[in-house]
């Protein structure tokens, strides 16, 4: 009878150091399954993990980013919703393997390809998770369900392994990222093929992954000149006002004379072998003020000035040709005041012209519109005369007309 009353007691004791367990976190993870080179095969999604270095991720390089973090850049960047609305109406369709790589014997499989559909799994599969992350997602049905309860992977030797058939896929195929993500894989592949090997070139990669254009070589030069920014500590991607990552905006810009004159950087400056360090030290600080001018300066509350690349961009390299037009910039942060600092005076009078007769042209055309009630904008239309008198005459005056 005292030897069941003893077995009872550590049996509850057992029981609730489970319970306890659980509720810290303790609990055993399952055993890490053991995958063969190259081969399909499938595992739980808990046996795998989010890539920290996937070139997607718009984020500080001073830091690794949490699962969290990086299943908000891909919700923001590459608008998860539709894939989820597609895992949960029809099941997690298995057209492809994710690619993984062993990175670390004691922890998950790294996923190298195919983070979109784990991030679209996690959520699925946790919606608290998802309400944490302020994530909206669909209800599914528990058949649906078990599809993500096992996924194909196949795994890799290494990075290098799969990064042709990554880049073909996503720079030039059919799934293309972003110009920010193509320009991350290609500058990491360029740093560690030239690691392994100082004669390797931007022209060997643009080759393997088709690009017949050079925007590769652009793109990949812009992407140090931000690395050398965040080293300098003059701005880090997480500082930008601008809630996406207009990064066409600062390849499209360096690749004009203008940009390239003010931050002292040669014509060639972005060729098949750039450096690392891309604007001489003494122009640091004008690179600052040229990042915080295209993308804002969050730190300081202080927003873009480009409202779109075309005409923007072309407008900011023209404004830094002239110091007149800088310290407008500088004391207005108005480009299009600044802007008009550069514009000959007699061009800035033909387009003032022009545009104040559009102006009048479609007052005339809405005139109907006018009671009579208001006489404030009688008052208007005097004055409006009286202005366009004056000018008439002034211009007639000198044009030598004595008409």
């Amino acid at each position: 009878m005292v030897s069941d009353v003893v077995s009872c007691v550590i049996w509850r004791k057992l029981v609730n150091r489970l319970i306890e367990s659980e509720s810290e976190g303790d609990m055993p993870k399952p055993t890490k399954k053991l995958l063969e080179l190259n081969e399909p095969t499938m595992i739980a999604p808990d046996q795998l993990r989010l890539d920290t270095q996937n070139p997607r991720l718009i984020l500080s390089s001073r830091k690794t980013p949490s699962e969290d973090t990086i299943i908000q850049q891909l919700h923001l960047e590459d608008e998860l919703d539709e894939l989820l609305s597609s895992i949960a109406a029809n099941g997690y369709l298995d057209f492809e393997p994710l690619v993984v790589l062993d990175e670390d014997p004691k922890a998950p499989y790294t996923v190298l390809e195919g983070n979109r559909r784990l991030a679209a799994i996690r959520l699925l599969l946790d919606k608290k998770r998802a309400e944490k992350l302020d994530i909206s997602v669909p209800d599914m049905d528990q058949d649906l369900r078990a599809t993500m309860e096992m996924v194909r992977v196949i795994r890799v030797a290494s990075r290098a392994e799969a990064r042709t058939f990554i880049a073909f896929k996503h720079i030039n195929g059919p799934h293309r990222w972003n110009s920010y993500a193509k320009a991350q894989y290609a500058a990491r592949w360029f740093k560690e093929a030239r690691d392994a090997d100082s004669t390797a070139t931007l022209d060997d990669i643009a080759d393997r992954i088709g690009d017949k254009h050079a925007t590769i070589k652009r793109m990949v030069a812009a992407v140090l000149v931000l690395e050398q920014a965040d080293r300098n500590g003059i701005f880090s991607l997480d500082d930008r006002a601008t809630k996406r990552f207009p990064f066409s905006h600062l390849y499209t810009a360096l690749s004009r004379k203008e940009y390239m004159a003010y931050l002292g950087i040669e014509e060639s400056w972005s060729a098949w072998l750039p450096s690392e360090d891309p604007i001489p030290e003494a122009r640091v600080t004008r690179l600052k003020e040229v990042l915080h001018w295209i993308f804002g300066y969050k730190p300081d509350g202080v927003d873009s000035i480009i409202a779109s690349q075309n005409p923007d961009i072309k407008r900011l390299g023209e404004v830094l040709t002239s110091t007149v037009a800088i310290a407008t910039l500088n004391d207005r942060r108005d480009l299009e005041v600044a802007w008009e600092q550069t514009r000959p005076a007699d061009t800035k009078f033909s387009s003032a012209l022009i545009s104040a007769r559009r102006a009048i042209n479609d007052a005339v055309s809405s005139v109907h519109a006018f009671d009579g009630a208001d006489r404030g904008l009688l008052d208007v239309a005097s004055e409006i005369k009286e202005q366009a008198d004056l000018l008439y005459d002034r211009m007639q005056k000198k044009s030598g007309s004595k008409d």
